[in-house]
């Protein structure tokens, strides 16, 4: 007689444990050889968007200096956007950053013009409060905004500020941005391939999101550490540790960070650069000749 004619109906053979274990055991060494893999297209990918927006930012000074004969200023301390009888002021009178002055030439300008406000104070606060994907490296964060009141800003009134992943160079004010004074493409005498501009800054990843003192003004705000970064400080990358971005510059981006030079190019500069080199590419007259190389 057929033995498997004894084997109950619909019955069929079954992993033992031990190949049950053996089975996930080779499932967890195939993800665990993936993952990486996968990690790295990702970056790749947000890489390369965190260079597009930084292009847009460069093409935007660009078009401002072509519109109005000099680049955009950093805007005054402890100041934010500056509207006069309604239209956004230009120059040494407005009082809001190059993050605000450079919105209608990255298809903001609704934004710039306040979103159709009647009222000054109204249209500062929905240009304060209105992100810009462009302003966001997406190896850290999308947009993001941080709602709180300060006596500094209009008399203590609640807002939400839309921050920003990027600064200018730079704070100790030889760069291409400065407080209130414009600059023109015939001061940049070192050249506008060998000066940076515009760059991602360094932040706590712990507290994105929070009231940090270098990551709460937002794009709009003038002189301020949300937008303008030393060049006379080494770069960093991001850290999780106490403390905000120190005021540098640097980027989620493992190795390297992406800068925008003078000229409109996009770079990446490695965080071990000489900082006597770093110093001199914020500069913009100081004199010294600098090559990608150094770089």
């Amino acid at each position: 007689m057929n033995c498997a004619l004894n084997q109950p109906a619909g019955r069929r053979p079954a992993f033992t444990l031990i190949e049950l274990l053996v089975v996930v055991a080779i499932i967890a060494i195939v993800i665990g050889l993936l993952l990486p893999g996968v990690q790295k297209v990702r970056e790749a990918a947000a890489r390369v968007q965190c260079t597009n927006h930084l292009k847009q930012i460069g093409l935007a000074f660009h078009n401002h200096h072509s519109q109005f004969g000099f680049f955009p200023t950093g805007g005054w301390k402890d100041s934010w956007p500056t509207y006069v009888n309604g239209q956004p002021a230009v120059g040494q009178q407005q009082g809001a950053g190059w993050g605000f002055q450079i919105l209608p030439f990255i298809e903001a300008e609704n934004t710039w013009r306040g979103g159709g406000a009647t009222t000054d104070i109204d249209r500062t606060l929905v240009a304060v409060a209105t992100t810009n994907k462009t302003y966001f490296c997406p190896s850290r964060r999308p947009p993001q905004t941080v709602t709180y009141s300060a006596p500094k800003f209009l008399d203590g009134v609640e807002a939400t500020h839309a921050l920003c992943d990027y600064a200018a160079s730079n704070t100790e004010k030889t760069g291409v941005v400065l407080e209130r004074v414009p600059v023109r493409v015939t001061d940049i005498t070192d050249g506008t391939s060998a000066t940076l501009m515009v760059g991602e800054k360094r932040m706590n990843l712990l507290e994105l999101g929070q009231q940090q003192s270098d990551d709460n003004e937002g794009y709009t705000a003038g002189w301020s550490s949300d937008t303008i970064r030393y060049t006379d400080r080494a770069p960093a990358p991001d850290h999780e540790m106490g403390g905000n971005g120190f005021k540098r510059f640097g980027s989620s981006h493992p190795g390297r960070f992406n800068v925008a030079l003078a000229d409109g190019s996009v770079t990446r500069i490695s965080y071990s650069i000489d900082p006597a080199v770093f110093e001199s590419l914020g500069h913009k007259s100081d004199g010294r000749v600098i090559s990608a190389t150094d770089y």
